[in-house]
């Protein structure tokens, strides 16, 4: 289907001529004051020099390019078939820890040992990938939660936004009831739509203002379910100077907090020993049944003001061309 986005301007397509009628025209031609003994050294036959008297075709090509001008002017546009966009009714923000704690290589992706960012990184992705009709949000959060994506239907920006993140962006320590009460502020508390917070930690809660607990209470009273998710090995060989040694990479998790964060804001908690369990804990939560939704209707537009706009400034730059060549 195709239309113009602004039809009105194309009301200025006879401008030309009314001002070709309307105002007075001046005169092209002046009396000569010299008196000549012959005439031999002019031309007859003609009323007037060929750089005074515009010809036809030069009339023909400025018309043209106002025409094509304008109907540049009105956006012309081709609108693609209708499709229909499920909408699930849930705003789901995801809250990433970027602190220290969170270089442990304890994970395993594909015989590769990566770092507990990096595996969450590779997972998330996956789980973002699979969104569809669900409005997702980005915190990411160390000694200070900062909102890296607003709640928008673009899952390709935001999954590229976590992808960017980097250990130590936001500070060193955890202040998870800050990324809490951030996930408050920008969930849009009056719409009817399900909000859900998935967080994803190593840590204990070491910064912020806000208690976990107390900001957990908040999101309760305000209908934010929270999804907390504990990052870490139980156990983890290391070698030293006297062998190996197994070592409990997870100690400073507070897992007790983050249980507790859950069960008040009537969510539930899950523990991530490893990229498979973290793969599951996903797998569980695009299984979160959604608010009942209508369809939303789109259309693709494609604009095509640019195939008219470049002639018209094609054929302006050829107009004076002649005069150019005759100085020359």
């Amino acid at each position: 289907m195709f239309q113009f986005e602004w039809p009105l301007v194309l009301l200025a397509l006879p401008l030309p001529v009314l001002i070709y009628y309307l105002l007075p025209m001046r005169s092209q031609y002046r009396q000569a004051a010299l008196r000549v003994p012959a005439l031999d050294d002019f031309r007859l036959g003609t009323t007037a020099p060929a750089e005074i008297r515009p010809r036809r075709w030069r009339q023909l090509l400025s018309l043209l390019a106002w025409v094509l001008l304008v109907l540049a002017s009105s956006r012309p546009q081709w609108l693609g078939e209708t499709v229909a966009t499920p909408l699930s009714g849930r705003d789901l923000m995801m809250a990433v820890d970027l602190s220290d704690s969170m270089r442990t290589a304890d994970f395993k992706i594909e015989g590769d040992q990566v770092n507990r960012l990096q595996a969450t990184k590779r997972v998330a992705s996956k789980f973002i990938e699979r969104r569809r009709g669900d409005r997702l949000g980005l915190i990411l959060f160390g000694s200070q939660a900062y909102l890296q994506a607003p709640l928008t239907f673009d899952s390709k920006t935001v999954n590229r936004l976590l992808r960017e993140a980097a250990i130590g962006l936001a500070g060193e320590r955890t202040a998870i009831g800050d990324a809490i009460g951030l996930a408050l502020k920008r969930l849009d508390l009056e719409s009817d739509n399900s909000r859900v917070l998935i967080l994803m930690t190593d840590g204990a809660n070491t910064a912020g203002e806000v208690t976990p607990i107390k900001a957990a209470q908040l999101a309760a009273e305000r209908d934010l379910k929270i999804y907390t998710i504990g990052i870490g090995a139980d156990e983890q060989i290391e070698t030293t100077w006297f062998g190996l040694r197994r070592v409990n990479p997870s100690t400073q998790l507070d897992e007790k907090t983050l249980r507790e964060i859950a069960r008040v804001s009537g969510g539930a908690y899950f523990r991530a020993r490893d990229s498979e369990e973290l793969e599951k804990i996903y797998r569980l939560l695009d299984e979160l049944e959604p608010m009942p939704r209508d369809r939303q209707n789109l259309r693709a537009v494609e604009e095509l003001f640019v195939w008219p706009l470049a002639l018209a400034l094609l054929l302006a730059a050829t107009l004076p061309a002649p005069q150019v060549w005759q100085r020359l």
